[in-house]
């Protein structure tokens, strides 16, 4: 069976773990530690140029708590930066993809098996936000190309089959999201039925051979 996802430039993976980092949250952790060493420099400035002259005035144990804070606050800093900057690069650097079968896939919990499928569509190009948390309104992955289209992505990780009130649930999920494509990843077999209602809408259907294939063909790029 041959599935066919459209990419655009390929992206290099991310680590899968049941609590992964992902590139957005490294660029919120960035955007938080800027803030933070922006205040701490106005800090430093402050400390060492304005109030330099009044603090020095002060009792010896002020000024000295005030010197214990200011390097606590410049270690703090450094240490995070270091870890931040370390994932990134992670990231950034990847790592093996990883091959599972079927039997595998259904063994990781909801939310890891989320962020397989999300990093499967990352390496074709797409942009992945993972949705997947109650009150999602059946979008697990909300996928974005360049052009700003988007898809929506139910991932079933079930042992029995796939019926056409998953797929019918789906298409009712890409008009309220406005999406021009709805993906179906599961680790099931898809019934026959299913496939039928599906042939002629914008709906892709990956069962759990083909995205087993899925995944031996990106650990092997």
């Amino acid at each position: 069976m041959l599935v066919r996802l459209s990419a655009t430039t390929r992206q290099q993976p991310t680590l899968i773990r049941e609590e992964p980092i992902t590139r957005r949250r490294i660029l919120r952790l960035i955007w938080l530690l800027s803030i933070l060493s922006v205040l701490f420099v106005g800090w430093v400035l402050w400390r060492y140029g304005v109030a330099a002259d009044a603090i020095l005035r002060g009792p010896a144990w002020f000024v000295d708590l005030l010197g214990l804070m200011t390097a606590a606050g410049l270690l703090t800093l450094l240490i995070l930066w270091g870890v931040v900057l370390w994932q990134r690069g992670r990231l950034r650097g990847g790592g093996e993809f990883q091959s599972m079968s079927v039997d595998d896939l259904y063994a990781l919990s909801p939310k890891a098996f989320e962020h397989y499928v999300a990093e499967l569509f990352e390496r074709r190009g797409y942009k992945v936000e993972v949705r997947g948390r109650a009150g999602d309104l059946g979008v697990d992955l909300m996928l974005t190309q360049n052009g700003g289209r988007r898809a929506v992505v139910q991932c079933k990780r079930y042992r029995h089959s796939v019926g056409p009130e998953v797929v019918r649930e789906l298409l009712g999920t890409m008009l309220h999201e406005r999406a021009v494509h709805g993906f179906l990843v599961t680790t099931a077999e898809i019934s026959d039925g299913a496939r039928s209602w599906a042939a002629d809408k914008p709906i892709t259907l990956i069962d759990g051979a083909a995205l087993a294939q899925l995944g031996a063909t990106a650990a092997n790029r």
